[in-house]
């Protein structure tokens, strides 16, 4: 059986992943003014380094909507990044979040934005 060091990540992976997927499905009753989207699907990738120590999420949200899903994807990506700090604050309390961005979108009005 392997160890609580050892199950720390999956477990720590696991539970972020579906706060993400459920955050995205929630978007519209989180942010004021942002309409609901029937959302078709909702993925998310958690990257774990070891040094230095920190996790990169990307989120990708598909809808058969007329307009872009990044305000799900973001969403997403922002409530994965809180329950992972929220999940090792006893074991670091100087984690930060930053640089949560916009990637990749197509559809709605703007059409396809690349910005990385």
């Amino acid at each position: 059986m392997p160890s609580a060091e050892a199950l720390l990540p999956r477990v720590m992976s696991c539970a972020a992943r579906l706060a993400g997927i459920m955050a995205a499905k929630q978007t519209p009753a989180l942010l004021p003014l942002c309409h609901p989207l029937s959302v078709d699907e909702v993925s998310l990738d958690l990257e774990l380094t070891a040094s230095p120590p920190s996790v990169e999420i990307t989120a990708r949200v598909r809808c058969t909507a007329r307009t872009g899903a990044e305000m799900e994807a973001l969403t997403a990506v922002a409530v994965s990044a809180l329950t992972v700090y929220d999940m090792c604050k006893p074991l670091d309390t100087s984690m930060c979040l930053e640089a949560i961005r916009l990637v990749k979108k197509s559809g709605g009005k703007s059409g396809t934005v690349v910005l990385e």
